[in-house]
């Protein structure tokens, strides 16, 4: 059956602007378009291989062909646990469309369980209609666990490749590396800041009231599994750093937000929160609720959000306050407004005068 999309969650229905292409790029049979609002499957397309599900940050593809809460509850009362892809004709204890469409949280929860997985059928990838990209996302996926793994000093269960698959000289299946997004290279960390501190500042054009789209904060199940994956005793760290194949990112801040709450209205998770008292203003972030879909760093307009390359994802550890101001009060109407420079004037009312002049001369 054709994935189905969830358009809540898409990240371009919450920014009408966005330009993730996450589950096309994920696509082998160029199926998916982007409408206004979202996505789109054109079904004579189609081939049902349910990569775009793995591969949506935001979880807003889903499969009747991958039920992840069904096979784990079946996974982890087995002291083993083996897929394969339905293309393959291999046996195994669960089949998927394509192996791809096993994400790398599902692999982690199995192994921190105990509980040893084998994909099957990826020898199949070479001759399967949607086998070239598949095999790119089961090696991100396998290296995105692996990294997990020796990130949390624990002795897992290994998600291993069947037998009959081609290996190459470092071991694993012989697979072409996944794409790498550009989007967080050139605006995030170090080289981001560099290149903003190059370019004259000016007061960047606020976003369009229509082009976010509000609608109630979720968690995904693979950002709920990888909250477990990630829990220690005594809640030790667990340093980790950013991987394709991982809804995982903590933010920072440089110099030069506008509070213009952009960033947290965007936000489908509730990562992102605005803290108010009646003379304060604050922006919180909570990097056990981001699914770095990074649709706070394309709605920021002055570009000062950025991802950092390493970051502890352990849960319950609370907030991070990204950015505080002391509110300020309007000398016309008396009401408490924030800016982040100092002004005589709330928002409101300059803008008030504004159209007054523009109407009138």
């Amino acid at each position: 059956m054709r994935p189905e999309l969830r358009q809540s969650r898409c990240t371009r229905y919450r920014f009408r602007y966005s330009e993730c292409r996450r589950c096309a790029d994920a696509c082998p049979h160029d199926a998916i378009a982007f409408p206004d609002g979202g996505a789109a499957i054109d079904a004579s397309r189609c081939f049902h291989c349910a990569l775009c599900t793995s591969a949506c940050r935001t979880g807003a593809w889903e499969s009747p062909d991958v039920p992840r809460v069904e096979l784990l509850k079946r996974a982890i009362e087995a002291p083993a646990w083996s897929f394969a892809c339905t293309p393959s004709g291999a046996d195994a204890d669960a089949r998927v469309p394509c192996l791809g469409a096993i994400d790398a949280a599902m692999l982690a929860y199995l192994g921190k369980r105990g509980i040893p997985v084998e994909l099957r059928g990826t020898g199949h990838c070479a001759s399967c209609e949607h086998g070239a990209r598949g095999a790119d996302l089961v090696r991100s996926q396998l290296e995105a666990v692996n990294l997990l793994r020796e990130a949390s000093g624990e002795s897992w269960a290994e998600a291993t490749i069947a037998a009959d698959s081609p290996r190459d000289r470092g071991g694993q299946a012989g697979f072409v590396s996944a794409r790498r997004h550009l989007f967080r290279r050139v605006l995030g960390g170090v080289a981001g800041e560099i290149a903003r501190a190059a370019e004259p500042v000016a007061d960047p054009e606020p976003v369009p009231d229509k082009a976010i789209r509000a609608a109630r904060p979720y968690v995904t199940e693979q950002r709920e599994l990888l909250r477990i994956v990630s829990r220690k005793p005594g809640r030790a760290p667990f340093p980790m750093r950013e991987h394709e194949a991982l809804p995982l990112m903590q933010l920072a801040l440089a110099d030069g937000c506008t509070a213009c709450e952009a960033c947290f209205r965007a936000c489908p998770t509730g990562a992102l929160q605005v803290r108010e008292s009646d003379t304060a203003w604050s922006l919180a972030f909570r990097v056990d609720a981001c699914v770095a879909c990074e649709v706070c760093l394309e709605v920021c307009q002055p570009r000062v959000l950025h991802a950092r390359d390493g970051f502890d994802i352990a849960p319950g550890g609370g907030e991070a306050t990204l950015h505080a101001l002391v509110k300020q009060r309007c000398g016309r109407c008396d009401r408490s407004f924030v800016c982040a420079r100092p002004a005589h004037e709330c928002a409101v009312c300059a803008d008030d005068e504004t159209a007054f002049d523009a109407i009138f001369g």
